[in-house]
């Protein structure tokens, strides 16, 4: 009799096991088309069979292992920390090369080169007053088109920092969520697959945002780390971050009339921006701090858009005020065509402007020499157009050339972004496919275990029944 009983709870034990792998199976099969979900698997361990001490064998269930591939989760977020960075690049860039004309039929060189154009023909006919109104209304135009070409970087850094207050935003956001999945895997939460597709899922979007570390820990958990040192998790702690566009008091400011670069802080205060390389929030910093202040300028660099409008201004208003407008006697000096902000090199392009003194009567054409030349200012001035002399350019470039070395580099900058977004969204595809072999559900295999367990199932019942029987008719004996 106690054969049978031992028989009856060892074959009972085992239809709750096959029911639990059954269960187990199935939810992989629901779950199938989940994104970043990784197949569960139930370990089934063969149980001591010894009568003499009660021991009575069969099947147990073991722990709930998960197909999870956890190089394979690396490799997928390293890849799109990479497309997220030259996605938003890319983006960026896109709206700023629209200012920089290259084929010189509108924008800053469009007019440089009407304003050389009415200066040779001012050259011509010195003293002919609507050469002169000519000099004067395409002087305006050139101030113009430095001010709508700052006035779009103005709107891009705008638009950058409005871009990394909502990135940051997300970037904590992702951080809360994952930190309350922390406190839900340690309560109990080890082996809960939905909540393990959720941590992965939200680590995923995060990499998007910026370059972290994960480190999984014992009781489930992860920890965080920005650019592998700055903590965002740890634990049952979130660390917030936020960015911050005050003028840092170290390094002292060079141009405080310009904006100041946009800086990453850690919780307690601490510079993080040098930590942040990748991810959208790393790609809009390089925009933010390096490619708009190295065209446009700010707190540390005057830039170069500023640079050429200010060698543009003062060589110019140096060869009017050099001239005379007329030789008297006595002598009447000219005067500068443009005025701009002189406190601050940062700020030149859009503070550029038409002289409200300057006319078409006080334009100074007459070099006084020696030799004297009665037209040699307007000459000086039409030869700006195609430069000899080190005076008349700026880093050994033309005006024209010059800003054309500015329009290349940001198209080439946009060509490598687009080219680099499009090969980062391949290898993203490619990471994820793998990801997908290792810790995927294959339905075929599920349709194979489902099938074993169904009739490993069916196997034990009928052992239940046909024990259920036998120890009916043993006790049907007994009585």
């Amino acid at each position: 009799m106690s054969n049978l009983l031992t028989s009856l709870i060892s074959t009972a034990q085992a239809l709750g096991v096959f029911e639990r792998a059954l269960v187990v199976s199935q939810n992989n099969v629901a779950n199938v088309s989940t994104p970043g979900y990784a197949a569960q698997r139930m370990i089934l361990h063969a149980a001591e069979f010894d009568p003499s001490t009660g021991l009575i064998g069969g099947v147990q269930a073991g722990e709930i292992e998960t197909a999870r591939n956890l190089y394979a989760e690396q490799n997928v977020r390293r890849q799109r920390e990479s497309l997220g960075y030259y996605t938003e690049l890319a983006h960026s860039l896109a709206a700023v090369e629209s200012y920089f004309d290259v084929t010189g039929r509108q924008g800053i060189p469009a007019a440089l080169s009407n304003l050389f154009q009415a200066f040779s023909a001012w050259s011509l006919e010195p003293g002919s007053l609507p050469a002169r109104e000519q000099v004067i209304q395409r002087a305006g135009e050139l101030a113009d088109a430095f001010h709508q070409v700052a006035e779009g970087m103005a709107r891009a850094a705008a638009d950058a920092d409005r871009q990394l207050r909502q990135t940051v935003g997300k970037i904590n956001e992702i951080g809360q969520l994952l930190y309350e999945y922390n406190l839900a895997r340690r309560s109990g939460g080890m082996d809960d697959a939905g909540l393990d597709t959720k941590i992965h899922a939200a680590l995923e979007e995060l990499s998007e945002l910026v370059n972290i570390s994960v480190l999984h820990q014992t009781d489930g958990s992860v920890t965080v780390l920005i650019g592998g040192q700055s903590p965002l998790v740890i634990g049952a702690s979130f660390y917030r971050i936020s960015v911050q566009f005050d003028l840092p008091a170290d390094p002292p400011p060079i141009y405080t009339a310009a904006p100041a670069p946009a800086r990453i802080v850690a919780s307690e205060g601490r510079d993080i921006t040098s930590l942040v390389t990748q991810g959208a929030l790393g790609g809009l910093l390089e925009m933010r701090n390096q490619v708009l202040a190295s065209l446009a300028g700010d707190a540390y660099h005057a830039g170069d858009l500023n640079l050429l409008a200010k060698a543009v201004a003062d060589r110019i208003n140096e060869l009017l005020s050099g001239g005379w407008v007329s030789d008297g006697p006595p002598p009447v000096s000219g005067v500068p065509l443009f005025t701009y902000n002189v406190a601050s090199d940062a700020v030149v392009a859009q503070t550029l402007a038409l002289n409200p003194a300057a006319n078409a009567q006080n334009l100074a054409a007459i070099s006084p020499g020696p030799p004297y030349v009665g037209n040699g200012v307007a000459l000086q001035l039409a030869e700006l157009a195609e430069p000899r002399r080190p005076q008349d350019m700026i880093s050994g470039y033309s005006y024209a050339a010059f800003f054309g070395r500015l329009a290349g580099s940001v198209g080439s900058r946009l060509a490598d972004a687009e080219a680099n977004r499009a090969f980062r969204a391949d290898t993203t595809a490619q990471a994820r496919e793998l990801r997908q072999q290792l810790s995927g559900v294959s339905l075929d295999q599920e349709a194979i275990l489902i099938l074993q367990f169904q009739r490993a199932y069916q196997a034990n019942a009928k052992m239940l029944s046909l024990l259920g029987e036998l120890t009916e008719a043993v006790l049907g004996m007994i009585r």
